[in-house]
């Protein structure tokens, strides 16, 4: 059993898109913990209308906020405490998909963070990365954090519109593999999911 934790260099970089596909190549099971705002919508009801096999088994959350902003602040104003001992992985033999929000350093309450929830999961990491201005920097910096915690990187997944320098600097320097580029799109359908899964290197 594999878990895998689908975490970004930022915030909208990709993450329910490249977990969407990694759980639908691997048959694996999908889990959000902490969704943040978007309540009628959430992550985990997208997936699952992306995903088409019948083996992926979806999760529910342990902690659903009504605002859409770090999770401190959300469980701040839902007048509630984000307490990691009570996010517990479920129980599966399946591999599980585990998707995080925003990037390593995103606040759960006022002493944890994202990266420690996914040192306390013991999961190997899959980084998300979109080619903007700063890119390379907030890539290496969360790569350098995830390393400096000994965690495992199982690679990067490059997102977006492409960008070959950007892209080879940070492998070169990193030497770290690339999973897979996906490219920009403006439609996300159950048949992209299965099509950029096929060349996915995990």
């Amino acid at each position: 059993m594999r878990k895998i934790f689908v975490t970004g260099i930022g915030t909208d970089v990709g993450k329910t898109v490249i977990a969407a596909i990694l759980a639908e190549k691997m048959k694996a099971d999908y889990w959000k913990p902490i969704q943040a705002g978007n309540l009628t919508n959430t992550d985990t009801r997208v997936i699952k209308e992306l995903i088409t096999n019948e083996k992926t088994a979806f999760h529910p959350e342990a902690y659903c906020l009504s605002k859409g902003t770090s999770p401190y602040a959300a469980a701040t104003a839902d007048g509630i405490k984000i307490n990691l001992s009570k996010i517990k992985l479920p129980v599966t033999k399946n591999h599980i998909i585990i998707e995080g929000a925003g990037g390593l350093m995103v606040p759960l309450n006022q002493k944890s963070l994202i990266i420690d929830l996914i040192e306390q999961l013991d999961a190997e990491v899959v980084l998300v990365s979109k080619n903007y201005l700063g890119s390379i920097n907030h890539t290496l910096l969360s790569i350098g954090l995830l390393q400096s915690k000994g965690l495992k990187i199982t690679g990067i997944v490059f997102n977006g519109i492409p960008k070959e320098d950007s892209e080879k600097f940070i492998l070169n320097y990193s030497g770290l593999k690339c999973l897979a580029k996906i490219k920009h799109t403006t439609k996300i359908t159950p048949e992209f999911i299965t099509r950029n899964g096929n060349d996915f290197k995990i």
